[in-house]
């Protein structure tokens, strides 16, 4: 009992205050009205007290009188007195402490006075009544109350049957039965059968069962027999038993409860004339048994679902539905009296105590049985009426009124949503899947949910914001509990679905696609009727799966649809399986999902999702090199199902954009897929020249002419996908998480990951950005774009986008602001004149780019705008190829195909009249907008050439090198965009062309053709895949334009002679002497394409050697892409053929990827063969046979005044300064030295090595005569010395005739000049990869060198012919045959000691500063001697080549010694004659200067040019090429053979007379 505190004073005080305020607070709580609470206040404050006296803190009687003197305050005080002594009588009875015991009857005792003996005989213990007395024995008291108890419960009144009279029944019967309509009412009839009951002695029991019996007859009559039995009855209870006993007498076996026994249950329950509790026990069966059913039919539905997953033999399938059939005809359910009774209970209306039975039994096993389903059904149609048709009933439909039911106390009817909440949501849920039974209902409540769903977008009242958000909730819980389950159950429904679509597409995806989850993973596994559907669902699919072909796609797609009506999701999931493992069936399965309805079409969209999202899936195939091929297909069917049928994107494009936000990129396929189909816009890098053509063209021209596959009809794909992106604002989130991504593949994601595949999947996230910004920008309009794409610099610097993807985004932008101003200022000022329109197009570009040139002044340090404008690289950037040209020939070839379709269709007689003229009405109009596109875009190119001729002068500056300027331009505009796209490539080439064309101030041409073939091996290496296709699409437009340069001496004078692009000195400002510029003549110029042909070459062998995938990948795809252009040469394509056979022969079983690709351009490379041109043919070379290599190897301006050296020279300058700024692409660099910088300039001046003036051309040209003479393939030697020599020549070309034939059988005809170099050359070549910087090593190698050529002399060693490509270096020349010329033709113009020489001339120019001015007026004399010298040196050898055969080994090294002697003198003087020429141009600039090349790289260049000189100083004709380095080294040797070469004194001194002879 709850104590209420007494004061601890009080009991203190008891005497003095604390009685007082006792009883003054017992009158407060008694005068208290607090509707009972002040008895449970009074009883507290009585026990606390009399508590105190059993403790022993107060005495007896003290308290005694006080409780005496409260019992006037309220009459039933003496009973809640009794009621604290009963409750103090169990306490003190539990206790061990006697005191207390005795303290407590001793109060009681006290208390009599005052307590009723009755009321304690009552409430106490009968030991505690005997211990106060009143009672004598506690045990016969006990005795007397059973027997007391036993006569008033147990006893009944017998009455005597033969008392009885069968006429009182009969008239009873006849009284209830009587017809009621008068105005008889169950009063008067109830003093009838009180009379009848006293005249004929009738039981009272029987006459209630017999009142019972007749009301379940005329159970229709509820209100009279109702109020009948209220009036009659006495006890429910007994009403209750007599109702049970009626029950159990239908429990027997084969007996069935008439429903009218149930329906007077329910009356009577409904209206409480019993209770539930109390008819519940009686009825059959008990609760455990309903469960244990349940659970039993879901363990049968679950092995059902089993069997049909499993292969059964047709024989055993027959036995089972044999046995099936038996057990159904055997088992008749037994009659369950609970459901009968619920459903009499839902019948009346009464859903209080339907909703307790049903709480009593498993989730949805009442609503299970069709009866009770129905009849909650119905109950919630008349619940849901009114507001229905306030609300949910659709225009023009009048609806079938329902009459309400008379039952006052049934559920309320609805008149908002609201009343929703109170009964009809929780009536839905115990229905649950069962409300597939009614539709009519189904569709009710979902017209309702739509009604709410409008009214909850358009009520923004705060006050009903909770309100709504409950009631929304609740009805995704029915859409979720009720709505889809039930719609599994539903026998292809089609118009349920669509209707359950109306409310449905008014959800937002997130919720739609949380209930198809819940749908497909979890309804389907509670109840045993959705198990059983769900696993006939799955083996329906099998079966139609299995007969689906492209052939019955139509009858396939019908059953499909039916299927898919009631369980898509289950369908789905079983079809997207299929097709992960079998891609082949994407085309038929997309064509029969035609008879989809909306919402499986969105389920659809769910189910992909779902799948790709599949945590147990691999994303990436075994071997980590390649996507999986599940996702591949499932891609595939993206792109296919979400063109073809309207299903809402928003979904798979936010799953996209969160996978990229995880740094995923694999997904990115399914967007290129999506974007592909819907838009029609292809990405791909295997574009043939008339595809990418078109893509230069307008959009028109793109979509005709600029894909595979001419996809058409994407203009509502199309629409709805820029619509889904702009409504969900995933446009630009997408473009810049991919721009991000592409260097997230890299640097993030790709750490464990295979290269190959972090190379694919970089070039899966390029191609789809390119293909992504590539919609948006066709699609959008210019405000949607404009308003989305934020600035250049914001997307740089804030959002960190690269600066190439960057430009991308933004272009389509530029474009469209500058045509809108251009459309402004057109309307603004009427006129129309051509220049009028152009000056009007120039102030627009201005207007809208002005913001962009100091934009992009943010995105680069402060010193590239020294070398580049920002606005020439903004223009870079903004324009494409639409602009600069027009592609004439692609719009004709449209045309024409147009004109041929409409020929054909009339030509056609099956196709009918009315489809005739509308193909050519469509042609025709196509071919009219192609046209007008056509003509559109020329005049826009002819604006656009007009700006930028206007804008030229200010592009470049002159305060900045040509060279730093070419490497700026190279760095931050030319390479990365030539990757960026295959038509970014083509643009790149096009650009330079054009910035040359318009004769633009500054821009070196020839520089930048040749930095960009001089040093692509670092490119390629460092391209993927598809960056590689680019790559070499942009050196095929580069090599074209040079080629037809090449190829025509007309062309080349008029497109390159007096342009600014080709003058091959660069003035540095401030310098005076020698600035005068000359262009480069035409055969110069062959000269210059052949050492960038041989350049290319030998990058491509050295990539293809490297073993490197990546690099041998790359320069097959490069080399495959430039093959129209290169290789011209036959030499060069003869180095090219062998080294890709080894990689065909190597790479056969290791890499088959590589030697697929081998093999596919070995095969081309064979077919180019027809067209390939002797190298004499490509560019003639004049130098005399043997100077020819000393010439080009010296690479210095003064060393011959002869113009085939002066064109080597150049050669060799541009190639220097090639390798020399091979890695200037990849960061700035700076001047080594100012020596270094000096020897650079002179020695390229413009950056390649003999582009000097035309002056010093022409004047070697006049002192050359003799030299021109010399060469045996132009003209007969004019001297008898020459003569001699060309006898002697045809003598020893007869010799190797023999040995010429077993080479023919390789795979290249090698001279056998080089196979006597092989070793030698092996040791170079190896020199040259590792990049040896040390002389030391080389040394003993020469001699080894020197001894194995003298071998292979003598036996003539054939292997040697099989090795001569080994490496792509430069070999030496000996003039053993006429072919030894063709040989040299390679090498003269490709030694790579150029670098070499470079640094030597540096060196050289150290020496010679002080005399150049001197020695500058004294060059053409020394270049006649000179020339004396040469023609006399050069018999003199000759003869004692012819000797050399026929002396031993030691003679042959004494003659080495002689020409190393002869080769150091020869050096001292050409480096006098070396600075003559190079003062002139001693502070020109130069891009070597730029690209410092390591101290060991240049040693090795120099140790290889030293070792070839000192390996071919065997042959006496060999003039001396070296620089100070070479010299030193011959030397060294000389001097350490001196002891051991008794001739060698006499042999030098017979040649310093020879040469005095010439001088």
């Amino acid at each position: 009992m709850a104590t209420l505190i007494l004061s601890g004073e009080w009991i203190k005080n008891w005497e003095k205050s604390g009685k007082h305020d006792f009883v003054q607070l017992c009158k407060e709580l008694t005068e208290k009205s607090d509707h009972g609470n002040e008895i449970k206040d009074i009883q507290a404050a009585l026990y606390e007290i009399c508590l105190q006296v059993v403790q022993g803190n107060l005495k007896i009687d003290l308290v005694s009188t006080v409780l005496g003197e409260m019992m006037e305050l309220r009459d039933d005080l003496p009973s809640v007195l009794a009621d604290v002594f009963c409750i103090l009588d169990l306490e003190t009875g539990a206790l061990e402490e006697k005191n207390k015991r005795d303290h407590y009857t001793h109060l009681v005792g006290a208390c009599l006075s005052f307590v009723p003996e009755a009321i304690l005989k009552e409430r106490l213990d009968p030991e505690t009544l005997e211990s106060l007395g009143l009672i004598k024995q506690a045990h016969q008291f006990n005795q007397k109350i059973v027997k007391i108890k036993t006569k008033l419960f147990y006893k009944q009144q017998k009455f005597n049957l033969l008392r009885e009279e069968n006429e009182g029944y009969a008239k009873l019967i006849t009284e209830l039965g009587q017809d009621l309509s008068g105005n008889i009412t169950s009063n008067l009839v109830l003093e009838s059968i009180k009379s009848l009951i006293g005249c004929f002695n009738l039981d009272p029991n029987r006459v209630l069962d017999i009142i019972l019996e007749v009301y379940e007859s005329r159970s229709d009559q509820d209100e009279f027999f109702l109020s009948l039995i209220k009036s009659y009855m006495c006890e429910p209870v007994t009403l209750c038993h007599i109702l049970g006993f009626k029950f159990k007498f239908y429990q027997e076996p084969n007996e069935e409860t008439p429903k009218s026994l149930y329906h007077i249950a329910a009356a009577l329950l409904h209206h409480n004339l019993i209770e539930l509790e109390d008819l519940y026990v009686h009825l059959m069966p008990v609760d455990a048994t309903i469960v244990e059913e349940h659970k039993q039919e879901i363990s049968e539905a679950k092995q059902i679902a089993r069997k049909l997953v499993t292969v059964v033999l047709p024989s055993e399938k027959s036995e089972e539905k044999e046995k099936e059939k038996e057990e159904e005809k055997n088992d008749k359910p037994p009659d369950n009296q609970k459901l009968g009774l619920l459903e009499a209970l839902l019948r009346i209306g009464d859903w209080h105590h339907a909703q307790s039975i049903m709480d009593q039994m498993p989730s949805f096993y009442a609503t299970s049985h069709k009866a009770i389903a129905l009849a909650l059904c119905q109950l919630v149609h008349l619940t849901l009426e009114p507001l229905y048709r306030r609300a949910g009933v659709p225009k023009g439909a009048k609806g079938c009124a329902l009459q309400p039911l008379k039952n006052k106390r049934a559920p309320q009817p609805t008149e908002s949503f609201e009343d929703l909440r109170k009964d009809t949501f929780s009536m839905f849920c115990y229905l649950g899947p069962h409300l597939s039974h009614d539709p009519i209902l189904f569709a009710k409540i979902v017209r309702l949910g739509k009604a709410f769903m409008k009214e909850y977008q358009t009520d923004s009242r705060p006050e009903a914001k909770d309100k709504m958000e409950i009631l929304l909730s609740c009805f995704l819980s029915i859409a979720d509990q009720v709505l889809l389950p039930s719609l599994s159950l539903m026998e292809c429904n089609a118009c349920m679905s669509e209707e359950l679509w109306g409310l449905f597409k008014l959800f937002p995806y997130q919720h739609r696609y949380r209930l198809y989850g819940q749908w497909k993973n979890e309804t389907y596994s509670g109840h045993p009727l959705l198990v059983k559907v769900k696993a006939q669902t799955v083996e329906r699919a099998k079966y139609i799966m299995k007969r689906l072909t492209k052939e019955n796609v139509k009858q396939s797609g019908r059953q499909i649809g039916k299927l898919s009506h009631s369980n898509p999701t289950i369908l789905f999931d079983y079809l997207l399986s299929q097709i992960q493992w079998y891609d082949n069936l994407i085309v038929p399965v997309v064509d029969s999902l035609k008879y989809l309805t909306s919402l499986n079409y969105d389920v659809l969209a769910y189910c992909i999702i779902e799948a790709l999202a599949n945590p147990e899936k691999e994303k990436m195939k075994h071997d980590d090199t390649t996507l999986s091929s599940w996702l591949q297909s499932l891609a595939s069917l993206c792109g296919a199902v979400f063109r073809k049928y309207p299903i809402e994107l928003a979904g798979l494009l936010q799953y996209v954009t969160n996978q990229l936000k995880a740094g995923k990129s694999f997904d990115l396929l399914i967007l290129k897929e999506v974007v592909q189909k819907m838009a029609g816009i292809e990405i791909t890098d295997e574009m043939t020249s008339e595809q990418l053509e078109a893509m230069t063209g307008g959009e028109q021209l793109k979509a005709e002419g600029g894909y595979f596959g001419q996809i058409r009809n994407t203009k509502k794909s199309s629409q709805r996908l820029k619509d889904t992106l702009l409504d969900h604002e995933l446009a630009l989130p997408l473009c810049l998480l991919m721009a991000q991504q592409r260097n997230g593949v890299v640097f993030l994601e790709g750490g464990e990951k295979h290269l190959k595949l972090v190379g694919h999947l970089y070039d899966q996230c390029h191609d789809t950005l390119v293909q992504f910004g590539g919609f948006l920008a066709s699609n959008l309009s210019t405000e949607d774009y404009i308003k989305r794409v934020p600035s250049i610099d914001i997307l740089c610097n804030q959002f960190h986008t690269p600066h190439d993807a960057a430009f991308f985004l933004s272009r389509p932008m530029y474009a469209h602001q500058i045509l809108s101003r251009y459309d402004e200022l057109k309307k603004a000022e009427k006129g129309n004149r051509q220049q009028q329109k152009v000056h009007k197009y120039v102030a627009a570009c201005e207007h809208v780019m002005t913001p962009v040139h100091e934009a992009v002044v943010s995105l680069h340090p402060a010193r590239v705008w020294d070398d580049l404008r920002p606005q020439f690289y903004a223009t870079f950037w903004s324009l494409t190829m639409y602009d600069l040209a027009v592609p004439h020939a692609a719009y004709d070839r449209e045309v024409n195909k147009l004109k041929v379709q409409i020929k054909a269709i009339e030509e056609n007689p099956e196709i009918p009249m009315n489809k005739k003229k509308k193909e050519k009405e469509r042609c025709t109009a196509l071919q009219e907008k192609l046209q007008e596109e056509e003509k559109k875009q020329t005049e826009h190119v002819q604006r656009v050439l007009h700006r930028l001729k206007l804008e030229k002068d200010s592009w470049l500056l002159t305060k900045s090198t040509k060279n730093e300027t070419i490497t700026k331009f190279l760095q931050l505009c030319l390479f990365p965009r030539c990757i960026f796209s295959s038509i970014d490539a083509v643009y790149c080439a096009r650009f330079v062309e054009l910035v040359h064309q318009q004769k633009t101030p500054n821009f070196c041409t020839l520089l930048c053709y040749d930095r960009v073939f001089s040093a692509i091996i670092y490119t390629v290496a460092s391209c993927t895949e598809n960056e590689s296709h680019r790559y070499g699409r942009f050196l095929c437009c580069m090599l074209e334009t040079v080629t037809r340069w090449h190829s025509d001496r007309s062309v080349y004078e008029k497109e390159c002679v007096n342009y600014p692009g080709f003058l091959t000195i660069f003035r540095a400002a401030g310098f005076d002497g020698g600035n005068k510029a000359d262009q480069l003549d035409y055969e110069n110029f062959r000269h210059v394409v052949h050492k960038w042909h041989y350049m290319l070459t030998k990058a491509s062998v050295h990539c293809l050697e490297t073993g490197d995938y990546t690099h041998i990948r790359n320069i097959l795809i490069v080399l495959t892409k430039i093959l129209p252009c290169y290789p011209k040469v036959l030499n060069l394509g003869q180095a090219l053929e062998c080294r890709v056979h080894k990689i065909c022969l190597e790479e056969k079983d290791k890499r088959p990827d590589l030697y697929a690709l081998a093999m596919g351009y070995s095969g081309r490379l064979k077919s180019q063969k027809v067209h390939m041109v002797p190298e004499n043919e490509f560019h003639h070379k004049d130098q005399p046979a043997r100077s020819a290599t000393p010439a080009s190897q010296q690479n210095g301006p003064g060393g011959t005044s002869k113009p085939a050296a002066n064109a080597s020279k150049t050669e060799e300058g541009v190639s220097e300064d090639g390798d020399r700024g091979k890695d200037k692409p990849q960061g700035t660099t700076k001047p080594v030295n100012k020596a270094n910088s000096t020897a650079a300039k002179v020695t390229t001046s413009n950056g390649n090595g003999a582009l000097n003036s035309t002056k010093a051309v022409k004047d070697d040209k006049e002192k050359s005569g003799k030299e021109k003479k010399e060469k045996k393939e132009k003209t007969p030697g004019s001297t008898p010395e020459a003569k001699a020599e060309n006898r002697r020549e045809k003598q020893r070309d007869e010799r190797a005739g023999k040995e010429e034939r077993v080479v023919r059988e390789g795979k290249e005809k090698t001279p056998k000049a080089d196979r006597e170099k092989v070793k030698l050359e092996e040791k170079s070549s190896k020199d040259d990869k590792a990049k040896a910087g040390n002389e030391e090593p080389a040394e003993p190698a020469r001699e080894r060198d020197a001894i194995k050529e003298s071998k292979s002399k003598e036996k003539g060693d054939r292997n040697a012919a099989t090795a001569t490509l080994k490496s792509p270096n430069p070999r030496s020349e000996s003039a053993e045959s006429e072919r030894d010329h063709k040989r040299r033709k390679l090498d003269s113009h490709s030694s790579p000691s150029h670098s070499s020489s470079v640094k030597d001339n540096s060196n050289e120019l150290k020496e010679s500063a002080s005399k150049q001015h001197h020695i500058n007026f004294n060059s053409v004399a020394r270049s006649k001697s000179r020339e004396k010298e040469m023609e006399k040196k050069d018999t003199e050898n000759t003869q004692g080549r012819s000797k050399e055969k026929k002396e031993d080994r030691k003679e042959r090294k004494r003659d080495h010694t002689v020409s190393d002697r002869e080769t150091s003198q020869e050096s001292k003087r050409r480096k006098d004659e070396n600075g003559t020429n190079s003062s002139k141009n001693s502070q020109s600039t130069s891009p070597s200067c730029d690209s410092p090349m390591s101290p060991e790289k240049e040693k090795s260049k120099r140790s290889k040019s030293s070792s070839k000189e000192k390996a071919e100083s065997v042959k006496p004709e060999r003039t001396s090429s070296g620089g100070k380095k070479e010299s030193r080294h011959d030397k060294e040797k000389s001097e350490k053979k001196e002891k051991r070469d008794s001739t060698a004194g006499k042999e030098e001194k017979k040649h310093h007379k020879s040469s005095d002879k010439h001088r």
